[in-house]
């Protein structure tokens, strides 16, 4: 079957890329993706106290309406991260919105959070199984409070979700970046931890923040603090970036978040500033770049309990996950560990 999958990805590159991802979605729920084997023990560990069979996950923005979730988990991821949901479903940004630069291996969006809104949103969620499926939570372009809207998402989703994480860090919404600055942050996550406290506590499950790369070291050190003292359980370092490195593809100039292999160094970077200033108070997840082993586990040794990829599946398609998993397995043992976290940080 891997075979098939792999033609299956090459014929999906020659379409455009938005159509491209909607027949993956379709093939997916047709129960024509792969399917991994048990993981290796090595890689089991545990994210701000959830227990995963496997450190790598699948990031938001793959499966945003939540449709997909098993059987990327059956693919052989050890978490999938749905969304950005936002509370009223919209089209997001006009098209073409998302293009490939397969030279550089990378991608440029500006989807603009197009999604079905929480309501389909949270009743795929309701009919989950065994997995781990946190939701990522953002707000309304268009909306009058910004901060209710992430409220609401909480509020609706609780109870369904492994685990949330607030969307503050998409450059494709205008505006929503300013909520990274400490003064509204504050207002944001008093106002998430005041919605937190009053809802079931049974079902108190973690809580991230993700943000930009796009970040200097003292605003770095301020999200940390600001996450400490509202209770957050952890930091997703990071989201894709406005900055543009050398990039050879013809799309180079298009606008939006850049992800893939040309953010690995710098998401890199500033996870390791944030695990230097966080001292093991937060979990922090790695995102940017992950397209091996090698750079999964260079994730972790910069300080990430667990790391996410989605950039890298565009171009090897969705059985990518089974050999990061190997390779990061043999690179845990070569370098004499015994679990992922015994890995975290020493780099």
């Amino acid at each position: 079957m891997s075979r098939i999958h792999g033609l299956a990805t090459r014929a999906l590159r020659s379409l455009d890329p938005e159509v491209a991802h909607g027949w993956a979605l379709r093939g997916l729920a047709w129960g024509l993706g792969p399917h991994g084997r048990g993981d290796d023990p090595i890689l089991a560990g545990s994210l701000a106290g959830i227990r995963l069979s496997n450190a790598v996950g699948l990031a938001p923005g793959f499966d945003k309406d939540a449709e997909v979730f098993g059987p990327m988990l059956r693919a052989g991821f050890g978490f999938v991260e749905c969304g950005t949901v936002t509370p009223r479903p919209q089209a997001g940004n006009p098209r073409p919105r998302l293009f490939r630069l397969s030279e550089d291996r990378a991608v440029i969006n500006r989807m603009g959070f197009n999604n079905q809104g929480l309501e389909a949103f949270a009743g795929r969620l309701a009919r989950r199984g065994a997995g781990v499926v946190g939701a990522n939570i953002g707000a309304n372009k268009d909306s009058e409070d910004r901060i209710g809207d992430y409220v609401a998402g909480l509020r609706r989703l609780w109870g369904l979700a492994s685990y949330f994480t607030i969307n503050v860090s998409s450059p494709n919404t205008p505006g929503l970046r300013a909520l990274q600055t400490k003064a509204a942050l504050e207002e944001l996550l008093g106002r998430l931890a005041e919605a937190r406290d009053s809802l079931s506590a049974e079902d108190r499950v973690p809580i991230f923040l993700k943000i930009a790369p796009d970040l200097e070291a003292m605003e770095v050190e301020a999200i940390v603090e600001v996450a400490v003292a509202h209770g957050l359980s952890g930091i997703v370092v990071a989201n894709t970036t406005v900055s543009r490195p050398p990039l050879r593809s013809r799309h180079a100039g298009e606008s939006g978040g850049l992800s893939g292999a040309p953010l690995f160094e710098l998401s890199t970077r500033v996870l390791k500033a944030f695990a230097a200033a966080s001292a093991g108070r937060l979990a922090l997840i790695g995102v940017g770049g992950i397209g091996s082993g090698a750079e999964a586990y260079a994730k972790i040794r910069a300080g990430a309990s667990a790391v996410q990829l989605y950039s890298a599946l565009v171009f090897e398609g969705p059985g990518l996950v089974a050999r990061i998993k190997r390779e990061l397995a043999e690179r845990l043992r070569a370098d004499g560990f015994g679990s992922v976290a015994e890995a975290v940080g020493v780099g």
